[in-house]
């Protein structure tokens, strides 16, 4: 398996438990937005610790990017690289994906699962070909929303957020199931893209069968 030993060039913080990773790009290196890589860290007792995220970054920038959630409560990989700063180094793999843009449609993303969809939704606004692509997007808060003002810049009115675990003004208060679907979806033969946890892609994925019947084109990442 190929490797590519990377330093970090800056970590910001998104939100309250999610860091953005600049990194170093190695040279001949290319993607398709929506693609991943295995990553590891380059340290003693981490280097065989491999984990898949996906590049945030565009194919054409002059270095990496990745959006990651980092996780506290127990000592595993994205605690880990929550503690790095840049000069520290990544090993990131050979790419790999399942998500690739396929035509407009509805983007459906829980939580850090709206990372695959990120890179995407910038090429399209690159190339001036956003369209009427919609995203929907499920968190549990408003504080755990990954980009909302991007998201919001490339969107506009067709980035619906709904809140699971709180109720504010301007926000959807509602699971993602079939009763949501129906009232944000009219047409159900088009392309959709989903991912977030296994139980809600599951569920969701047999919603839009059942309502788009063998013509819905169902792209997924779990």
């Amino acid at each position: 398996m190929e490797e590519h030993f990377v330093k970090i060039l800056s970590v910001k913080q998104i939100t309250h438990d999610v860091r953005q990773f600049k990194i170093q790009k190695p040279a001949g290196y290319s993607f398709i937005p929506g693609q991943a890589t295995d990553v590891a860290i380059n340290k003693p007792g981490w280097k065989d610790e491999k984990r898949p995220f996906t590049f945030t970054a565009l194919n054409d920038w002059d270095h990496l990017e990745f959006t990651i959630k980092i996780y506290t409560d127990h000592n595993g990989v994205t605690n880990e690289l929550g503690k790095l700063k840049p000069g520290d180094e990544l090993i990131i793999h050979d790419v790999w994906g399942a998500i690739q843009y396929k035509g407009e449609g509805v983007f459906i993303a829980g939580g850090a699962g709206v990372t695959p969809f990120i890179a995407i939704l910038r090429q399209l606004k690159k190339e001036n070909k956003v369209g009427n692509n919609m995203l929907l997007f499920s968190n549990k808060t408003e504080k755990d929303i990954i980009l909302k003002s991007e998201f919001t810049e490339i969107l506009g009115k067709n980035f619906i957020n709904t809140l699971t675990h709180e109720q504010l003004p301007g926000y959807d208060h509602y699971m993602i199931n079939e009763e949501y679907l129906k009232q944000k979806i009219k047409n159900f033969n088009q392309h959709f893209y989903i991912c977030g946890p296994d139980r809600m892609v599951t569920a969701i994925k047999s919603i839009l069968e059942k309502l788009g019947g063998k013509n819905a084109v169902i792209t997924v990442e779990m």
